[in-house]
């Protein structure tokens, strides 16, 4: 069973490993109807971090040619301050869909669903 099928029944995380190698951890509850908060904003968000990705190779290439430390650590905060405009961006996007409809619709799943945003509200604010 893929780990995709896997999150279909159970709410614990699954972790995946990504196409780069890295570990994924995906909420079971991000599986369901397909549409997520930042639906509207796809585009946007791929868009910028496209952006991102960009920017981290240009910081590679930076180190590879023993570029001034300086410039790197300014392009890396650069890098920095562009995942947290879309980590904001797609929280914003959460809040207004998926926690506003989970707090009409009310119950233990509002509950969830608040816990889960105060959650990554609390990660953006440590990193």
């Amino acid at each position: 069973m893929r780990a995709s099928e896997a999150a279909a029944y159970s709410d614990a995380p699954v972790r995946v490993v990504g196409t780069c190698g890295y570990e994924i951890v995906e909420s079971a509850r991000t599986k369901g109807d397909g549409m997520h908060g930042y639906g509207d904003d796809k585009a946007k968000v791929l868009a910028r971090l496209r952006r991102i990705e960009g920017q981290v190779r240009a910081i590679e290439q930076m180190v590879e040619g023993d570029r001034y430390c300086i410039d790197v650590l300014t392009q890396i905060s650069a890098s920095t301050s562009a995942l947290k405009s879309v980590a904001l961006l797609l929280l914003d996007d959460h809040l207004n869909h998926c926690v506003r409809q989970a707090a009409a619709d009310g119950g233990e799943v509002a509950d969830e669903k608040l816990a889960e945003a105060s959650g990554a509200i609390a990660r953006l604010v440590r990193s």
